[in-house]
């Protein structure tokens, strides 16, 4: 798809077992703000962010991702990529109408190649939001996610094909071959990754923080508040951002990052990585080793939600 129709992350829906546990997670100690709450489910927020929304917690009796959001400039723009994604014969949930959740809007749902539920929305409600002080550790926005995919080619040819998304850089070794592939809808280096994983899951959710201080304040009190650190602090090469990875109570990895690169997309040629040399996944040299073991707690357990779409 040559025309680019959407322009940013809006949210992360996540079904969790211990509805409570995660509520009190993502609202206390990782600095979200809880917007409304109805019959077991739950809207967070970014202070930073005009996003209604950047977080969406279900109660459910399974573990899974419910869905990721992004946002089109406007309802025409809508209406043209469920058309376009019509004609490329993908399976919509929903036809283009108005969105039932806080902001409103106008938007649909569809079914990616691994099956996941993504939606697509214009005309949302701006959220009252505000500037982010120095020194106040909590999120600024939703900066990015990472997907995990057994076929991580055929997974980025179908999002470059029928979403528009383009290929920034690669994770590679000479071990086991390509193992992510960082996708933009910007200049932001990536909103989407996919990594190369045994089952079809979520690999991580990354927060954007307001500069390098408030992002190792933040991942100091996360730490101190006793949640599992899988790794960082450090500095990756692809993105040139900052990281810190930890699990929330079910599971799932979660990131403080900052200053996440901006590409100039005229002349920007994608590079091939070896993240088998340490200075590629971690330029400060600040984090612990990257090993077969921190890698497999990012795979997360397999996404029994996820609808086998067909080949497309």
């Amino acid at each position: 798809m040559s025309n680019r129709l959407l322009t940013h992350l809006r949210h992360v829906d996540l079904a969790v077992p211990d509805y409570d546990k995660q509520l009190d997670f993502y609202s206390g100690v990782w600095g979200l703000t809880k917007v409304s709450e109805d019959s077991g489910i739950s809207f967070l927020a970014a202070e930073g962010s005009p996003e209604q929304y950047v977080v969406r917690l279900r109660k459910a009796g399974e573990k899974r991702l419910d869905l990721v959001s992004y946002g089109a400039a406007s309802v025409a723009d809508v209406d043209a990529l469920a058309e376009h994604l019509l004609t490329g014969g993908v399976q919509l949930i929903s036809r283009p109408g108005k969105v039932d959740t806080p902001g409103g809007g106008y938007g649909f749902r569809f079914f990616d190649i691994d099956g996941r539920t993504v939606e697509v929305s214009a005309d949302v409600e701006v959220r009252q939001h505000r500037r982010i002080e120095k020194k106040e550790s909590i999120p600024v926005k939703l900066s990015h996610v990472v997907l995990n995919s057994p076929d991580i080619d055929k997974t980025r040819a179908w999002y470059e094909t029928h979403l528009g998304f383009r290929h920034s850089d690669t994770l590679s070794s000479p071990y086991v071959g390509d193992v992510m592939h960082f996708m933009r809808i910007s200049n932001q280096h990536h909103s989407m990754a996919i990594a190369k994983g045994p089952h079809t899951s979520l690999h991580h959710v990354s927060f954007e923080m307001r500069g390098i201080d408030e992002y190792m304040r933040g991942s100091g009190r996360v730490m101190r508040a006793g949640f599992q650190k899988i790794w960082g602090p450090g500095r990756h090469l692809a993105g040139d951002n900052t990281f810190t990875y930890f699990l929330d109570p079910h599971g799932n990895t979660v990131e403080y990052t900052t200053e996440l690169e901006e590409l100039d997309e005229d002349t920007w040629h994608p590079h091939v990585y070896d993240f088998s040399q340490p200075e590629i996944t971690d330029q400060w040299g600040t984090a612990n080793p990257m090993n077969e073991l921190v890698a497999k707690e990012s795979f997360n357990d397999p996404d029994h939600g996820c609808f086998i779409a067909p080949p497309v």
